[in-house]
């Protein structure tokens, strides 16, 4: 029998069982199963979402709603690793991403499609994109990663170190990510309810070796070719930024902005990485206004 290591708080198998009480549905693809919900009605303007690199779905939750009540078909899904879908033991890299993408939309029969990324979704997307330009109608980025070459924390780099990354995950990384995901925020008060619901997926086994595979396998490096393959296609982009975000950095912006030139700039004052989230009444107008 092969050793697994032992991420502490990781007690549960993802299987029928566990996945009786999680809202939406499940899908087989080739890579493993993928939790995913569609609303809105039919006829409506598919929508794709695509989160960030470890807070599943429930991220997407008041544009979710919003737009669904605006009559567009909306979709939104776990990536491998995180939330209710599988964590294959595979590479976390831009192919097992971007195929998952194909996949659930062939699956559920979209051709062409409005996408919008968050955060590690930016890359993602933004792959999809040039793969696949006829397939992208309109793209929407928020606080995309990978603008310009991330230079790593001396901690986060020895992560990639085989056994040394096993071990520091596994004793400090639950801490690690709360303190992680609390400094998205510029408002505390939203912090309390999301991380109650953030930490639902760490009891499932897999999550902590499924992240540190996405950081071992480029998903947190440079991607500024992706976006300036994007700007040369000329596809109709939409940018949103938090002016405080301490994920991805403001300043990153200008490199996004220049790789992308016809991309619609939008700066949210007093907000953190989550510009949707946190300042919905701004964003969701905004979203409309370009989706429309």
């Amino acid at each position: 029998m092969r050793w697994t290591f032992p991420y502490l708080g990781e007690t549960e198998e993802l299987n029928e069982i566990t996945r009786a009480s999680a809202p939406g549905s499940f899908v087989q693809l080739s890579d493993g199963i993928t939790h995913y919900e569609l609303g809105g009605p039919e006829n409506g303007q598919p929508v794709v979402f695509v989160h960030g690199f470890s807070v599943p779905y429930f991220i997407w939750d008041p544009t979710f709603n919003f737009l669904t009540g605006s009559g567009f078909r909306v979709v939104r899904y776990d990536l491998f690793g995180r939330g209710f879908s599988d964590r294959p033991k595979a590479r976390y890299e831009i192919d097992l991403f971007c195929k998952q993408l194909k996949e659930l939309l062939d699956t559920l029969g979209f051709e062409q499609i409005n996408l919008i990324g968050l955060s590690m979704g930016g890359p993602i997307t933004g792959t999809f994109t040039t793969r696949f330009p006829e397939r992208v109608q309109k793209l929407v980025l928020i606080d995309p990663a990978g603008a310009s070459p991330v230079t790593l924390p001396r901690l986060l780099k020895a992560l990639t170190t085989p056994g040394f990354g096993e071990l520091a995950l596994g004793l400090f990384g639950r801490g690690q990510l709360m303190k992680d995901v609390k400094s998205d925020f510029y408002e505390p008060k939203h912090v309390k309810a999301f991380v109650a619901k953030y930490m639902v997926q760490m009891k499932y086994k897999g999550f902590m070796r499924a992240l540190l595979s996405t950081m071992r396998n480029g998903m947190l490096g440079d991607f500024s070719p992706t976006y300036r393959k994007i700007g040369k296609q000329d596809t109709p982009t939409l940018l949103f930024w938090g002016r405080d975000d301490r994920t991805v950095p403001f300043a990153h912006s200008d490199y996004i902005r220049a790789a992308i030139p016809q991309a619609q700039f939008h700066t949210f004052d007093n907000c953190g990485h989550l510009p949707h989230y946190e300042k919905p009444e701004i964003a969701n107008p905004l979203l409309l206004e370009f989706l429309k």
